[in-house]
């Protein structure tokens, strides 16, 4: 692929003039597992392969690719994939990632456009694109998070900067079960996700009111709490707690006398049961805990057990407050949900995303975008430079607003005890 070069961030940057048909296409899913991945991984690889371009699937995220030298070898069925019709075909419902995945980061370490040009910390992207050379791709379509999305930009930015570089169009579908992107309203995989640990809530909540037990279920949401909230109120959980509730750090003491209250004011209505769900991400907000972080760098924040924290210190508020004891569990949701059977709106949207990569590199000759919908699953793409900061090339993580309409829907159908007997 070849193009015009620019500095500018924003729609000049970002897109790349395609002056040759695009004959090889590579996709790369990175990151963690997501309901609905192998929709989005069929959707694009059948548009490429009908327009007769031959379609290399990257096994195993950029795990194989980060280290890659110009003296290495790619090997076929360890490495990656030639995809045929046959292979990906009926696979929009499976559950297991076609290509694999992992937490291989190249973004790890590079934090502006200084450290993009350092030959000590870009190590990762002269590999990929090497990589990219030896397997003969004319385009990348990224799907994965936000460290893929940062990745997707390094790749598209250094092409920018450095005269010469390998030309690769890169574009990139937007993937987490989180849904705290930019760009998009809901990511693929979310809804799936969400429902399935709604499940969840509503069997434990059927055995919290058989055996007269408080639960604290700690769900994913690494900074936001969209899973926790969306989870929390199809599960008609009777507590949603996320890092959005919390100003500064999350005394787990002072909340643990909140819940010993709430708990007191349910058994006046003879409920002495209840679901609080909270999410992973308020270990983050722990005093004086430093997360423990995998090989990619991101952090553990499951390891933190802050559900479990929440669970002990609540039995010993309420035994502070009544002299009597009180049963409460807790329990982690989180792989589980990774990996669900995706729902019909994930695979509708998953699919319009695969297919949206297609037309971005070959209708519209883009690169450097993100690839998004908008209203009935229209497409839109999206120029990095309006994702990425341009001083730290960090993207910017969506929360929920305190006071929004979303928000605001968990607070009203929470448990608030002016009414015990609503709920």
């Amino acid at each position: 692929m070849h193009g015009v070069r620019t500095t500018a961030i924003g729609e000049e940057q970002a897109t790349m003039t395609a002056s040759v048909a695009i004959r090889r296409v590579g996709i790369v899913f990175s990151g963690g597992p997501a309901p609905a991945a192998n929709a989005v991984i069929s959707a694009c690889a059948l548009s490429f392969l009908d327009a007769g371009v031959e379609v290399i699937g990257i096994l195993d995220g950029y795990a194989h690719l980060e280290g890659f030298k110009a003296d290495d070898a790619l090997i076929e069925g360890e490495h990656f994939l030639r995809l045929g019709i046959s292979d990906v075909s009926g696979i929009r419902n499976r559950k297991s990632v076609l290509l694999r995945t992992s937490h291989a980061n190249p973004a790890r370490g590079i934090r502006n456009e200084a450290d993009l040009l350092d030959p000590e910390r870009n190590a990762a992207v002269i590999s990929i694109l090497a990589a990219a050379e030896e397997l003969g791709l004319d385009a990348l379509v990224s799907v994965g998070g936000d460290e893929t999305l940062c990745t997707a930009n390094h790749l598209h930015r250094y092409q920018q900067l450095v005269p010469g570089a390998r030309r690769l169009a890169v574009v990139h579908l937007p993937k987490t079960i989180d849904n705290d992107y930019h760009g998009i309203d809901w990511t693929f995989g979310f809804v799936s996700a969400a429902d399935f640990a709604a499940h969840e809530i509503r069997n434990i909540g059927a055995d919290a009111q058989s055996t007269n037990t408080w639960y604290v279920l700690e769900l994913m949401g690494r900074q936001a709490g969209w899973l926790t909230y969306a989870a929390g109120i199809a599960g008609e959980a009777t507590r949603m707690l996320s890092v959005e509730d919390i100003d500064g750090v999350f005394d787990v003491d002072a909340y643990a006398q909140e819940l010993a209250s709430l708990m007191i004011q349910r058994e006046t209505a003879g409920k002495r049961y209840g679901i609080v769900c909270v999410a992973e991400g308020l270990a983050a907000l722990l005093p004086g805990d430093d997360a423990a972080v995998d090989g990619g760098g991101y952090s553990l924040l499951g390891t933190a057990h802050v559900g479990e924290r929440l669970a002990h210190a609540v039995e010993t508020a309420y035994a502070r407050a009544t002299g009597r004891s009180v049963r409460v569990r807790s329990k982690q949701i989180g792989y589980e949900a990774r990996c669900a059977e995706p729902v019909a709106f994930d695979i509708l949207l998953g699919s319009q995303l695969g297919v949206g990569a297609y037309r971005a590199l070959t209708e519209e000759g883009k690169a450097g975008h993100m690839v998004s919908v908008h209203d009935q699953f229209e497409i839109i793409y999206i120029p990095f430079g309006q994702l990425v900061d341009p001083l730290t090339l960090r993207t910017r993580v969506r929360m929920i607003e305190r006071g929004s309409d979303f928000y605001r829907l968990a607070r009203a159908l929470e448990y608030h005890g002016s009414d015990p007997e609503s709920r």
